[in-house]
């Protein structure tokens, strides 16, 4: 029985540690990204600065939308747009990422140091640290392993840097005439709804000890 009871403590331990694993697997950060990504902060936020760091003040959750990480890794792995999103090219040639992406089986992989911009969400990015989960389709909805690697990253982060909100990327609009909201151009915005409303509440019943700042309401 106390070799038994050991096995599932050890069962339990390796459990433990392997979903607190962040695996690093850098896109590209290129002078060429690092300049694309300062003209970005100064083209859309009114930014100039020296280095593409960010103050985090919050987290923002994404589904790509892609069926297996390695599609997803080498859709954000270019440093420039590619010819299909014509939708957001005219408004800055970086190409879309975020800091980090975890995959159908729970895995958590960092793209992108925490604090350097990524270009994940219109009017935030100077401030946010960005989550894509991959899939997010009807026929690969998001999984209950990528449900706790959410949840245990939100405590992560927030344990380790100051930050006030936690948002799905389709309620990035709400943040409109809030203090944080520095986009420029009062005619670009694009309709989201990843990563689904109700992941989203399973995560925030989760971590609801966390203390997050309400949402703002009023953004007309």
């Amino acid at each position: 029985m106390k070799k038994y009871l050991f096995y599932i403590v050890l069962i339990g331990l390796f459990s433990c540690s392997s979903s607190k694993t962040i695996v690093k697997r850098p896109i590209t950060f290129n002078e060429e990204r690092k300049v694309l990504t300062l003209e970005y902060l100064q083209n859309r936020y009114g930014l100039e600065q020296d280095s593409p760091e960010i103050d985090p003040k919050m987290i923002v959750l994404h589904w790509t939308v892609i069926p297996t990480f390695e599609k997803s890794f080498a859709a954000f792995d270019p440093v420039s747009l590619p010819n299909w999103r014509p939708d957001i090219k005219n408004v800055s040639g970086l190409n879309v990422s975020s800091q980090f992406m975890i995959d159908r089986d729970g895995t958590i992989y960092q793209l992108l140091p925490e604090t350097t911009m990524a270009r994940h969400v219109i009017g935030l990015n100077h401030c946010a640290i960005g989550v894509e989960n991959v899939g997010g389709t009807d026929d690969l909805p998001l999984t209950k392993a990528q449900l706790k690697s959410n949840i245990w990253l939100v405590r992560y982060l927030k344990d380790k840097y100051d930050i006030d909100y936690l948002i799905g990327h389709y309620e990035y609009t709400l943040f409109e005439n809030h203090p944080l909201w520095l986009e420029q151009d009062e005619g670009y915005r694009t309709k989201k709804t990843d990563p689904g409303t109700a992941f989203m509440n399973d995560v925030r019943k989760a971590v609801k000890d966390l203390n997050f700042k309400k949402l703002p309401t009023n953004h007309n």
